[in-house]
């Protein structure tokens, strides 16, 4: 009794590919940016009220920043992967022998014998030729395809949420304490942040955590020593 092929449903993380750079991207700038500032303003001398105003600042500013840029960057990306298979499917409409040689090249480098290559390259192109193309051609899928407003919406969201979680912390703490209140709930903040940015796209927990850590701690030690400085002279 012959079974066909067997299918089962697999989760790869590069689905999550275009919406979690920017997520990752935007809570740990909110976070490290925003108590980067608190800690400096503080380091500064500054009252309370000025210390939580800009926080508050910098968490707005920081969100529409954060969504300005990546709608710009990936727009831009988004505009390369268009002109790409824009030329490609005019090469497939004028040069279809060279185009199906050419994907047939890349299956036979690939480590399929040339005419197996040949008769996968003419399958394929009979279908959704574009497709096949973009993908095994440029390295265009659905899975990476560039997303303007989904990146622009993901990071100013994840910035202000992580933003917010500082300057929650800035408020809740003693006035003459707020700077260490800060740096070390900002610290556990972006340790959470490491383990779910690695537990969703599969990546190694304590590298993940240790690294964001690093960075974080390393502005706000920066920016605290800026607001001394300048506090001392003032």
């Amino acid at each position: 009794m012959s079974r066909g092929l067997n299918h089962h449903r697999e989760r790869h993380v590069v689905s999550r590919i275009g919406w979690l750079r920017a997520a990752v991207l935007g809570a740990n700038d909110g976070i490290v940016s925003t108590a980067s500032l608190l800690v400096g303003v503080a380091a500064a001398g500054a009252s309370r009220g000025a210390i939580l105003t800009a926080g508050t600042a910098g968490l707005v500013a920081g969100a529409m920043s954060m969504a300005a840029g990546e709608y710009v960057s990936v727009s831009s990306q988004a505009d390369s992967e268009a002109a790409d298979l824009a030329r490609e499917r005019h090469e497939l409409a004028t040069q279809p022998e060279q185009e199906l040689a050419e994907l047939a090249g890349i299956y036979s480098a690939r480590g399929l014998p040339l005419d197996l290559a040949m008769q996968v390259a003419t399958h394929l192109n009979a279908g959704d030729a574009l497709a096949a193309h973009a993908r095994d051609e440029l390295g265009i899928s659905e899975h990476t395809l560039a997303r303007p407003i989904q990146a622009a919406l993901t990071s100013a969201i994840t910035f202000a949420v992580g933003a917010a979680l500082p300057l929650a912390a800035a408020a809740g703490a003693p006035a003459q304490a707020m700077g260490p209140a800060v740096s070390a709930a900002s610290l556990a903040f972006l340790a959470l942040l490491g383990a779910v940015g690695a537990k969703v796209g599969g990546a190694g927990l304590w590298k993940a955590t240790a690294r964001v850590m690093f960075w974080g701690a390393l502005a706000m030690a920066a920016t605290a020593g800026i607001g001394r400085l300048f506090g001392a002279v003032v």
